[in-house]
């Protein structure tokens, strides 16, 4: 054999060599682990749970209206509360007693004989007492803190046809609120104050006040 063919084998040998330990050294590397199935779900977000809809409110029960209180004026007279007690000395004889006309619409005017605008009531008071007495109409007067004498002759001189009552020492006056004289008040048949006014009225007010008081009635001034 010729050196150069010799050459040539053994180079041609030591490349097969080097190939057969490459092969080898891939065949004997371990092979990288791949994720599990089960890992990779492991690792995939949760999906977040569908947040449940909020239960609706319920819807607030209708609560009651209260009954109005009365305010401002109609409140200074009690209106709308069962009327004070009442039972004064009548002038002429006998006794005014509230309790004693229930089941009657009564008008109680709390009065004094040195008030101006007392005189020009009374002949009002008592066109109204005399065209509705069919209804069960009784009006009162009651004088506050004055001789009997004085007030009779008073109601003689205006030719009062209704009672007049005295409140000597001002006891009814208290109990009713009647500050200001005048001053009237209007009561129904059941004992509850339905209407209230300060002295010095016309027959516009008297009527309506008049109406609250006498139910299926026509009030005329």
């Amino acid at each position: 054999m010729s050196p150069r063919v010799a050459v040539l084998l053994g180079l041609l040998g030591g490349v097969a060599a080097a190939a057969l330990v490459l092969g080898a050294i891939f065949a004997l590397a371990p092979e990288p682990a791949r994720p599990s199935s089960t890992a990779v779900a492991s690792q995939s977000p949760s999906p977040e749970p569908l947040a449940s809809p909020a239960p609706p409110s319920p819807s607030p029960s209708p609560e009651l209206s209260p009954s109005p209180v009365p305010s401002g004026p109609a409140a200074a007279f009690g209106v709308g509360l069962p009327a004070p007690d009442l039972r004064v000395t009548r002038v002429g004889g006998g006794t005014i007693d509230l309790a004693e006309l229930r089941g009657k619409p009564v008008w109680v005017n709390f009065m004094q004989t040195t008030c101006p605008p007392c005189i020009d009531e009374f002949p009002l008071m008592n066109g109204f007492a005399e065209r509705y007495a069919s209804t069960g109409l009784i009006v009162v007067a009651v004088d506050v803190k004055e001789d009997e004498s004085v007030v009779l002759a008073f109601a003689e001189g205006l030719n009062a046809t209704f009672p007049v009552g005295l409140d000597g020492d001002g006891t009814a006056q208290r109990a009713w609120g009647a500050i200001a004289l005048p001053v009237h008040f209007w009561v129904d048949a059941g004992g509850v104050v339905r209407s209230g006014a300060l002295g010095g009225i016309g027959p516009d007010l008297m009527a309506s006040s008049l109406q609250k008081i006498l139910p299926g009635t026509t009030v005329r001034p």
